[in-house]
């Protein structure tokens, strides 16, 4: 079940309260996954067999290391076509992790994931480090939109998330360098919400899943054939053929196309995101990742910021193999709406930029996870369209759950499935930048 949230997104200008379930599904829910009684409709297979993985950036490599986790005894290779991750959306994100959403599993798989980071050691041992940086995203609304936005922080605090509700006086107060002459409220992640270095965390998942046995090709899927109604192998460019019981699409921006191969419609594309390093004459201490109701954002990185905003729709093509910034829109867009939150901002000097992929799910900006519902050992963990990695270590717990248990055991992640794809029944997640 998902809460309808609008808000924040620069091209989308109304909202939505939080919508609450009815109490008798809530109910029905709650037991169904106390006792693992939710079932995806598919077999559960034995602790043997091979998966293999398409794409081995971070959300594939979390696949594969919750699959060791979960007790597969298999084979599970990982395929991923640029070994050096150059290019990967894990690389070039600006990796931060938030609570706010409008959906609950959405909210779910991010205290999971803060908690990970949070105790990464615990996960990966005394050297671990990503650098959890647990300042939380600081979230501007309008004098209008006021009243919605504090009825989702109090509906988000239920399904537990760690918000403050500030008043325009108390924001200013906390952070003396916001203009708040235009805020009706703002709201703050207390806890579980932060940044990371998400390549930091990417090594450490893809190293253990490598101690643990599984094996990382480096090459281009052309093809995955079929028989049965299952995907029964992979083949390689190089003629490589992979023989599979399972097979994973992680494929993050060519999730869509890797569907494709298996002659599924899924509308993931790549769309291109800038992010710009600057730096300002602010102070970084204190300052949190400030998320501007013009949608426009901001957080400290180093010895400065970094900042974005998603370009206007017109503006916003197909992005395969273009990874050249979009300078246009720090002048035109992001610099004024941030000098007019943060004056300070007025005097700042470009460092930087680089632009990265999102994987967009072009139904309803929320990931696709769990199995094709006619081809069911085919797997989707893709479309995150933004919140891939902050939510890559449920994404990979879940699917390790439905290949090994044949269902979800720990979130209920049955509300992201294929289904609303073929039914056109999108979710509205529409905190998305």
């Amino acid at each position: 079940m998902c809460f309808r949230i609008t808000g924040w997104r620069a091209r989308a200008g109304e909202r939505k309260a939080l919508r609450r379930p009815c109490d008798a599904f809530t109910k029905f829910i709650a037991g169904h996954i106390a006792t693992g009684a939710l079932d995806l409709g598919v077999n559960a297979m034995s602790k043997s067999g091979s998966v293999v993985i398409i794409g081995g950036a971070i959300i594939g490599s979390f696949v594969a290391y919750f699959l060791r986790k979960e007790g597969f005894e298999g084979k599970i290779q990982v395929i991923e076509r640029d070994s050096s991750y150059q290019f990967s959306s894990t690389a070039l994100s600006a990796a931060s992790i938030r609570t706010q959403f409008g959906c609950h599993f959405n909210i779910s798989m991010s205290l999971f994931g803060a908690d990970m980071f949070r105790n990464i050691k615990e996960w990966f041992g005394p050297d671990a480090d990503i650098g959890f940086e647990e300042r939380g995203y600081l979230m501007i609304g309008s004098a209008e939109h006021a009243p919605v936005q504090r009825e989702n922080a109090l509906i988000q605090r239920e399904y537990g998330a760690n918000i403050d509700i500030l008043t325009p006086a108390q924001a200013k107060e906390r952070y003396d360098w916001l203009n708040v002459e235009d805020v009706g409220i703002a709201t703050y992640g207390v806890k579980n919400e932060g940044w990371f270095d998400a390549w930091a965390l990417m090594q450490l998942v893809r190293k253990e899943a490598k101690n643990l046995g599984v094996e990382y090709i480096n090459g281009d899927v052309v093809k995955l054939r079929q028989e049965a109604g299952r995907i029964s192998a992979v083949e390689l460019k190089d003629g490589t053929v992979l023989p599979c019981d399972w097979c994973v699409n992680s494929a993050g921006a060519a999730g869509g196309k890797v569907a494709a191969l298996a002659g599924i419609d899924l509308p993931v594309e790549p769309r291109k995101r800038t992010i710009f390093h600057i730096k300002a004459p602010v102070p970084s201490e204190n300052f949190p990742m400030l998320f501007d109701n013009s949608g426009a954002w901001i957080r400290p990185e180093g010895d400065g910021f970094i900042c974005g905003i998603a370009p206007e729709m017109a503006r916003d093509p197909h992005a395969e193999g273009d990874y050249e910034p979009d300078h246009y829109l720090f002048e035109e867009f992001i610099w004024p709406l941030l000098a007019h939150r943060v004056p300070l901002l007025e005097q700042v000097r470009i460092q930087r930029a680089w632009a990265g992929h999102y994987e967009m799910n072009l139904l309803d900006h929320n990931g696709v996870v769990g199995p094709h519902p006619e081809i069911t050992n085919f797997l989707f963990a893709t479309g995150f369209s933004g919140h891939g990695v902050m939510h890559s270590p449920a994404t990979g717990r879940g699917i390790a759950e439905c290949i090994v248990h044949g269902k979800y055991k720990s979130i209920d992640l049955s509300e992201l499935g294929y289904s609303r794809i073929v039914k056109n029944t999108p979710i509205v997640e529409a905190l998305v930048y």
